[in-house]
């Protein structure tokens, strides 16, 4: 009796694990789909955005109620990371960019962490940041003011300690988001006064 119930729970366990992966699936799958058809275009991607100047304003409004504005940041280069709970490659970056800012903040590295999900999946938004190191809040809607309409997940943006854009995300191929040779490529240089190699 003991090995059947356990045997269904695995087996439930494996459905909820499939409904997920089904959701990312046909998420991803709509977001290309919509791509390819010119209903989500680079356009969407904010053509203010221009290495070297003045990054775009941006405010996390974290789960534990707080704000934090990326203008209050000058002094620090800041990660603004873009996820969702539904998208596997955000699985994948967040325990990367958790473990670089633990290592960096010292250096002045902040991440700030702004999940596109709902409001409906916040308990699942903040199981996920119960183990992050940087602070998360939800962006409210898929688009971030000047940063455009997030399209593409991950996507992730650098802004220097003079508050400069250093790293545009849109101009990222890789679609693989950040990765810890990334981001020293990238983050590094900015705490040496270094500029980025990318």
């Amino acid at each position: 009796m003991h090995s059947h119930k356990s045997s269904l729970l695995k087996q439930h366990k494996g459905d909820l694990a499939n409904q997920d992966r089904r959701k990312w699936l046909v998420r991803s799958g709509a977001f290309s789909l919509l791509a390819a058809l010119g209903f989500v275009s680079h356009e969407a991607s904010a053509k203010t955005l221009e290495l070297g100047k003045p990054a775009p304003a941006l405010v996390l409004h974290t789960l534990d109620g707080h704000s934090i504005a990326t203008r209050d940041l000058i002094g620090n280069v800041v990660v603004v990371a873009f996820w969702a709970t539904w998208c596997e490659p955000c699985c994948e970056e967040l325990p990367i960019l958790s473990a670089y800012a633990k290592q960096k903040a010292d250096a002045g590295v902040k991440v700030l962490g702004f999940s596109i999900d709902t409001p409906d999946e916040l308990p699942k938004v903040k199981k996920m940041a119960q183990d992050l190191s940087f602070p998360v809040g939800l962006l409210g809607s898929a688009y971030a003011g000047d940063y455009g309409r997030i399209w593409k997940l991950p996507v992730s943006f650098v802004i220097d300690r003079k508050g400069l854009l250093a790293h545009n995300g849109w101009n990222d191929e890789s679609h693989a988001g950040m990765t810890e040779s990334k981001l020293k490529a990238i983050v590094d240089p900015l705490l040496d006064g270094i500029k980025s190699r990318l």
